[in-house]
This record gives structure tokens, sequence and C-alpha cells, in this order.
């Protein structure tokens, strides 16, 4: 499964979807282009408002600014996240700390 959790200022995606085999799994592939996008859009806006790195089996996002384009486009990515959970509740979990 696929966790993704979400704190004030920062986002940790890890895991694997599992729902098919490796190089036809779509949870996987929709998270990554959901994930990547968004992280490029933001970088190509303010290449200072997040900082990110990749790990073994994951992802760390740091929001380094809370501006309102950054905002607008991490909210964005959690909301596709979020739709992507409800088809695939079994594959992805989103959780949120407010």
């Amino acid at each position: 499964m696929i966790k993704v959790d979400i704190k004030k200022n920062h986002i940790n995606i890890s895991g694997h979807a599992l729902f098919d085999d490796y190089g036809k799994d779509i949870v996987c592939a929709s998270v990554s282009s959901i994930v990547i996008t968004s992280i490029n859009g933001i970088l190509r806006i303010d290449d200072k408002a997040i900082s990110y790195k990749l790990y073994d089996d994951g992802l760390y996002i740091d929001i380094l600014k809370n501006d309102e384009v950054t905002e607008k486009l991490i909210l964005n990515m959690i909301s596709l996240l979020k739709d992507l959970e409800k088809e695939y509740g079994k594959n992805i979990k989103v959780n949120e700390e407010v």
C-alpha cells in the first residue's frame, strides 16, 4: 500500500501500491504522475518553494514557502491523491494531520 502522510510543512509518500505487476501498476503510475507533475510545477514557478528527497521506497517533500501558488498546487496534488484513494482504497491511504 502507498501511504501519503501529510503534515503542515511536509509530505511523505512511501510504499508500493501492489495493484498489479511492476510496470503495469496503474495506481503507482498515477501517484507518480500526480506527485512529479506537482513538484515540477511548483519548482518551475519558484525553485525555493519546496525541496524534496527520494529514498528507497518513497519521497519526502518539505514545503519551504506557504505562498498562494505553492499552497494551491499542493492542495491540488492532495485532492488528486484523495480522489485516487476513493477509487483504490486498498492500494493507497492518505493521512492528513491538521
